[in-house]
């Protein structure tokens, strides 16, 4: 964490499930400042007290800024002598994205450029956003707020001297039990002995801890030129094989209901596009894919790209999916299953 030593990192969304996993990665370390930027003061006071009672030496190293990225002064507030930036604030559900997509428009797009507009001014180092699979191929509001977030991202990337300040891009599938996840839903109804609600048994999805997320995070931070986007190899599931998992880890045997795609959900999730895939480079255990930096002034019916696929698109349907076994593996690496798992176990011991 030596890059990180004395400088001041701030968090736009920083109360929700990844902003608390950066604050336990981090605040032992040699940072010197950690701030919270969020709309939420509920959420501010409730993370204020945790870490006061739980880190009472270093809690001095948090600073909490109520905002909205969609005030781009109120960002200017929390901006001023910041070095590095995480930018996690979203609107991030899909169903309400497509009932209200201009909310999703405001926040997602328009809010990530007031956020790198504000970090260009104040000649922040690094910026990192937060992207989604969902992104690759979009279908839904939610999604293609979150293509136009990455556009957004490549077009202030080339227009902002790298030497000043570098943008990236992180792109991950579903964080096992974030908030609003589907895990946290199955074990409550697992616990109230309820059926677990599928929308559809061979719908596949990506998965990842919130530590994975903060790795990938962390690794486009150290290794990103500006405009690039990457991706962790994150392994896949279908969702009947993570209720099965999820019911062995329980030992519970309730019934299953299929409750039908809801509004904008696709089968399966795509990490790299087909197009993506002609300039990915593979970096082991995640894929990089560099920004297209030719400007307008090119010719464009006679000139273009040589390069050729060296990988196909990279989606949840295709690639090697876990098993049962696998899932449950897993879904032990998360903090938030194992403790629900002994509060149950303890509960019926």
């Amino acid at each position: 964490m030596s890059i990180f030593k004395d400088k001041v990192l701030l968090i736009t969304g920083g109360t929700g499930s990844f902003g608390n996993a950066v604050l336990k990665r981090f605040i032992e370390t040699d940072i010197k400042e950690i701030r919270v930027f969020s709309r939420d003061e509920l959420k501010q006071d409730d993370m204020r007290h945790e870490y006061q009672a739980k880190y009472p030496v270093l809690f001095h190293k948090l600073r909490f800024y109520i905002g909205d990225v969609r005030d781009i002064d109120s960002i200017r507030n929390a901006m001023h002598g910041v070095d590095f930036v995480f930018h996690a604030a979203a609107l991030k559900q899909v169903p309400s994205c497509e009932f209200f997509p201009l909310e999703a428009v405001k926040t997602n797009i328009i809010g990530t450029d007031n956020v790198l507009s504000a970090a260009i001014e104040y000649q922040v180092k690094r910026v990192v956003c937060l992207s989604t699979d969902k992104a690759a191929y979009p279908v839904n509001a939610m999604g293609t707020s979150k293509a136009m977030m990455e556009k957004v991202i490549t077009a202030k990337s080339r227009i902002v001297d790298p030497r000043k300040t570098s943008i990236m891009c992180t792109r991950y599938g579903n964080v096992l039990a974030s908030r609003g996840s589907v895990v946290p839903l199955f074990i409550k109804q697992i616990k109230e002995g309820r059926p677990l609600t599928l929308t559809n048994p061979n719908m596949t999805r990506f998965l990842m801890t919130l530590e994975e997320a903060v790795d990938l995070v962390l690794f486009a931070f150290n290794h990103g030129e500006s405009g690039d986007i990457f991706v962790q190899k994150a392994p896949a599931c279908t969702i009947k094989v993570l209720t099965e998992a999820l019911k062995e880890l329980f030992h519970a045997d309730n019934a299953i209901k299929i409750i039908g795609i809801r509004h904008g959900e696709k089968m399966y999730e795509t990490l790299l596009t087909d197009e993506e895939c002609t300039s990915a480079i593979d970096l082991g255990n995640f894929y990089r894919v560099p920004v297209d930096k030719r400007d307008l002034n090119y010719d464009k019916f006679y000139t273009g790209s040589n390069e050729h696929v060296r990988i196909s698109h990279f989606n949840s349907d295709t690639t090697v999916l876990m098993d049962t076994e696998e899932v449950k593996a897993k879904l032990l690496e998360v903090a938030y299953v194992q403790q629900e798992l002994r509060t149950w176990e303890h509960q019926y011991a």
